[in-house]
């Protein structure tokens, strides 16, 4: 039993000490009744943000080990003004970013009304923002908040600190003699970054029993883990079968950083009903003992076909070749695409990773997920993923990433056996990492059917292409200059300017120069994603498991992400066509949201199809499921795209939703974008713009009116020069989002006391949304 650390503040003597920022000034707490206050004002800058103030605090540790630790709970109450919490890690004074720690970890945001509030922050390696090996030998803890918001007397915004209590990891699994848990470790067998599994978790002495037949060829896979190395476990498997005890594994396990992968041979007992035991012995009574995804499989027996989603984060269809692009950038894509349907006008739903990924493995738009909460979106419990959908219909379950922003910031590791969301030394070369990743997969599961879903990053900026695809569109000499003028941009503070064009002219750029390499350099990295998918696709061929996959490529927005603006690659627009901010910037813009959607199903999706109908990602979930013959969920916003890949004649275009939002957090409004894509008209509304925005950077109207057969760009917006057209979706839009937000009191639970009415039922209906 490990007990927890605490602190309390309620009397003089404790040992945190305040810390600023690297040449800047501490914090000043002063004792207040019951705790510690911790004051922010003008003296202690934000790093990134200036109408910001951010102060630091941190305690010395023993030397613990992160690992044996499950969170950090924080007792405090915070004035008006107060935002954020969060967590850092190992004081370090030469820490490049200038906050002297070594690495952040998880974040809260703060209630800011003077309430007495506990705030749980995880201490899962995953949210870590930079791991380590070693010690853990200094927990910090950073908050801000905005100077002169805080209560009249003081007129400074504060925090309250009255506790801080690290809980151990062994309190997670108190109570209860056994359950399934996502679990965290390496592979001993080989290099690489740790993963989730999804385990069974028991104390031991304990057994668990399955009653089960043993299918043809039939085998145990399972991996085997422990809590800490101070409690061994060993492990067994046993099978009774016609009355009669058979012991087949027995191996003690001591190792609580790796996972040890086993498999037993049940083929002796093959169709018989038997029960099969795993049970689990220690030494020390309550020992914790991890079975890690243990599946029975043998000799495929399933109608059910493999999937594999493959989603290329920030792949943009305009630079493919796929899509005509000058350049043979997808020479892969196109040989795959011939075998089944491509679709000319699919989009994401939003226009970054975070809230597309969300909605395309949910069928559910970013406003009925509750939009962005500090940061975060964690898909509401009753919304069921595509991977928990398929897992309940006897899929072996993956996802492999290297973009957080596609994993557990959304809680999507939920419905997958595997997972891994950690990063890779680099990023442009990220599929090499997950497809290894992959096979290693296959080769511990090897049963059928199986669904995976990689989001790999080769082509998301920053582009560091590698040998043999480095070299292929830019020379050395016009990459090195490329990335000076990208390193000094880096340098100006953000105060100084308001994007990359304006840092690019005050470093002295030549920005057609510059715009030109990052060109070449996506056009390479893209190439070898290209390379990657072919190779992966012929492995699959190899290993005779082609014949039974279903196959999508997709990405999940276009190449532009944050405030990288990629139509830059293509064309100079003048000033007054500028988005000054990211938040501006349509969705329905090509360069955001145009993305690739390729589907191949061999001898089942005849070849050589292409699509001109506009279609989106919220369509992705429908669409597998009813391929693979499994049910809609209850509640979706997008649509099967079955009836035109089957060449159904069931089939009628409908205009394309798009959304993102994020939650003011003073007010509990939502804040963002709601879009329409409505054949040759495209249409950006605006809800609840930031007021504190400076007016260059507010756009021209909420409601923006595009041509998108003449300006995919969405550069020129018509809405003066169209005003009834503008006012049409204007009313479209609103009523749109009126739904969407109707709709999402079905997943809040906060709102379970109040039931839709009749007519709600029936609007929602009407629109498709519930079955």
């Amino acid at each position: 039993v490990v007990e927890p650390f605490e602190w309390k503040f309620d009397r003089d003597g404790h040992s945190w000490q305040p810390v600023g920022l690297l040449h800047g000034p501490a914090i000043e707490p002063m004792p207040v009744e019951g705790a510690l206050r911790l004051p922010l004002d003008e003296r202690y800058p934000h790093p990134r943000y200036p109408h910001l103030a951010r102060g630091y605090l941190f305690v010395e540790l023993p030397d613990l080990a992160l690992r044996e630790w499950s969170r950090i709970e924080v007792t405090a109450r915070a004035s008006a003004g107060m935002k954020n919490m969060g967590l850092l890690f190992n004081y370090d004074p030469q820490s490049p970013d200038r906050v002297p720690f070594y690495s952040f970890g998880d974040r809260v945001p703060l209630v800011s009304d003077g309430t007495l509030q506990t705030y749980s922050l995880s201490l899962d390696p995953g949210r870590v923002r930079r791991p380590w090996s070693g010690p853990w030998t200094d927990l910090g803890i950073w908050f801000s908040g905005e100077p002169g918001a805080g209560d009249t007397v003081t007129d400074e915004a504060w925090l309250d600190l009255f506790a801080v209590r690290i809980v151990p990891a062994a309190a997670d699994f108190a109570g209860e003699p056994a359950g399934v848990r996502m679990v965290r470790r390496g592979d001993a067998r080989q290099p690489g970054p740790p993963t989730l599994r999804r385990a069974i978790f028991q104390h031991a002495p304990g057994s668990l029993t399955y009653r089960l037949e043993i299918p043809p060829a039939g085998r145990l896979d399972f991996g085997l883990g422990v809590l800490t190395a101070t409690d061994p476990v060993t492990f067994l498997v046993e099978i009774v079968s016609g009355g009669v005890e058979h012991l087949l594994f027995e191996e003690a396990w001591s190792d609580p950083d790796s996972w040890a992968q086993r498999s037993v041979d049940l083929g002796r007992f093959e169709g018989e009903t038997v029960d099969l035991t795993l049970r689990a012995q220690a030494e020390t009574a309550g020992s914790v003992a991890f079975w890690a995804t243990p599946i029975v499989s043998g000799t495929r027996a399933t109608d059910l076909p493999n999937i594999v989603l493959y989603v290329i984060d920030g792949g943009g269809a305009d630079y493919m070749s796929l899509y005509d692009y000058p350049r043979p950038t997808t020479p892969n894509l196109e040989r795959l695409a011939a075998h089944g349907a491509v679709f000319d006008r699919a989009h994401s739903n939003s226009a970054w990773t975070r809230p597309s990924t969300a909605s395309f493995l949910t069928s559910l738009q970013h406003s009925v997920l509750g939009g962005l909460r500090n940061g975060r979106n964690p898909v509401p419990p009753g919304a069921s993923t595509l991977a928990e959908r398929l897992h309940a219909a006897g899929y072996q379950t993956a996802l492999f990433t290297t973009n957080s922003n596609a994993g557990r910031i959304s809680d999507l590791d939920r419905g997958n056996d595997w997972f891994r969301e950690a990063g890779v030394e680099n990023f442009s070369t990220s599929s090499d990492d997950l497809h290894d990743d992959f096979w290693a997969w296959r080769s511990a599961y090897p049963g059928e059917p199986f669904a995976v879903h990689f989001q790999t990053t080769d082509v998301h900026n920053p582009h560091a292409p590698e040998a043999p695809f480095a070299g292929l569109y830019i020379d050395s000499a016009r990459r090195q200059q490329a990335d000076e003028w990208t390193a000094a941009t880096e340098e100006i503070p953000e105060t100084e300017t308001t994007g990359i064009r304006e840092a690019l002219e005050l470093v002295g750029a030549d920005s057609s120069a510059y715009w030109t390499s990052q060109r070449d350099l996506h056009d390479e990295c893209l190439a070898h994603q290209d390379h990657e998918i072919g190779r992966l696709v012929e492995r699959l061929r190899a290993t005779g498991q082609w014949e039974n996959t279903l196959f999508v490529v997709a990405a999940d927005h276009s190449v532009a992400a944050g405030s990288w603006d990629y139509s830059l690659l293509m064309r100079e627009p003048s000033p007054e066509h500028v988005y000054h901010d990211d938040r501006a910037t349509p969705i329905l813009r090509s360069g955001v949201s145009r993305i690739p959607l390729v589907v191949v199903w061999p001898g089942r999706i005849a070849p050589g199809q292409r699509f001109s109908e506009p279609v989106s990602m919220i369509d992705l979930l429908p669409t597998l499921l009813d391929l693979a013959g499994l049910p809609a969920p209850e509640i979706l916003q997008g649509r099967s795209l079955a009836p035109l890949l089957l060449t159904e004649p069931d089939w009628e275009e409908r205009p394309v939703i798009l959304d993102d939002f994020e939650v003011v957090a003073e007010t509990g409004e939502l804040r963002g974008r709601i879009e329409v894509i409505d054949g040759r008209w495209g249409a950006s509304l605006e809800v609840n713009p930031d007021p504190d925005l400076p007016a260059e950077r507010q756009r021209t109207a909420p409601l923006l009116l595009f041509d998108l057969w003449n300006d995919p760009e969405c550069l020129t917006s018509l809405h003066e020069e169209r005003p009834e057209l503008a006012e049409r979706y204007r009313r479209f839009l609103q009523e749109q989002l009126a739904a969407h937000l109707t709709l999402a009191t079905r997943f809040d639970e906060r709102a379970a006391d109040s039931p839709l009415t009749s007519e709600q039922l029936e609007t929602l209906r009407s629109l498709g949304y519930i079955q």
